[in-house]
């Protein structure tokens, strides 16, 4: 499939998931997050869903966690943010009692009714390495009921794609942040994808 197929094909899913009214998120949200970046990028992150900055200007990761994850693609990956795809398992940010005040991770009901737009993402970008960004996008892409910390830095697979779960920026930040041996570990985890994917650091 070539790129303008595929910038076809998810701006058609976009159109679908911006009228999505398959679960109760959809009730509460400012807009749908479809997901950004380049269509035929090597590399794909998969958070759980949307926050409060993210329901506001349509994009994935641009609040405080977003700003971290961006640290660690343009000056730990050496790329630019622009040539990997960022996503997350729901297109719409979900609140605790949907009052809109507090985030939460997606319950399964959400993900059951969301999912299904992610994978077809993941089907027409077709990236060499998945990473997984917390529980949730970990728990659901490598079916599995295993918490992120046993399963962070070991390589898993889904449907031949090798998945790669980390740390979600949001648990960085909130356990100390750039001083937290969490950001370690999650540095661990992308220079193994570095080296399967065979990039070298700019």
């Amino acid at each position: 499939m070539n790129t303008l197929d595929k910038l076809e094909r998810l701006r058609s899913i976009a159109s679908e998931v911006s009228k999505c009214t398959k679960c109760k998120l959809h009730a509460t949200r400012t807009q749908t997050v479809f997901g950004e970046g380049n269509p035929d990028a090597e590399v794909m992150f998969v958070g759980e869903g949307p926050g409060k900055q993210e329901d506001l200007t349509g994009r994935p990761f641009v609040g405080k966690a977003g700003e971290l994850l961006t640290r660690i693609i343009e000056k730990g990956m050496g790329v630019p943010r622009e040539s990997v795809f960022i996503a997350n398992v729901t297109k719409c940010r979900p609140t605790v009692d949907l009052k809109f005040e507090k985030d939460r991770p997606p319950d399964e009901e959400e993900t059951i009714a969301c999912s299904p737009f992610l994978l077809r993402q993941i089907e027409i970008i077709s990236p060499k390495v998945i990473i997984t960004l917390g529980n949730p996008s970990t728990r659901f892409i490598l079916r599995t009921q295993e918490g992120i910390t046993k399963l962070r830095g070991k390589w898993g697979d889904f449907h031949g794609i090798p998945v790669m779960p980390t740390y979600h920026p949001s648990y960085v930040i909130r356990n100390g942040g750039d001083n937290s041996p969490l950001k370690r570990d999650v540095w661990e985890d992308i220079k193994l994808v570095l080296e399967k994917l065979g990039w070298k650091r700019a």
